[in-house]
């Protein structure tokens, strides 16, 4: 976590928040998914995958609610998208 998810404002430390997409797409939808979320803003990174989901999507966000309402209106919208797993990342430094 060398990243900075934590940027210091004189003593106030902001937060960014990192969210895990696992998604699973409708039989032969999963590139057409990855590709409009590769186009998607609110998208950092986004890779298809082999194993039990066909992408993974990578969001930032101030908040849970932030990254809550960017998938919600981001990635369920898309068609092909079956199904998804949301997973906060967390600093295991602290």
């Amino acid at each position: 976590y060398n990243e900075p998810h934590f940027r210091t404002l004189g003593r106030e430390a902001l937060l960014n928040m990192r969210a895990y997409i696992l998604i699973e797409s409708t039989i032969g939808k999963a590139r057409e998914v990855a590709r409009a979320l590769d186009s998607a803003p609110e998208i950092s990174q986004c890779y298809l995958v082999t194993g039990p989901y066909d992408v993974i999507a990578v969001i930032e966000g101030h908040d849970a609610n932030e990254i809550g309402s960017a998938v919600t209106r981001t990635v369920h919208g898309i068609p092909g998208v079956a199904r998804t797993v949301t997973c906060l990342a967390v600093d295991i430094q602290h």
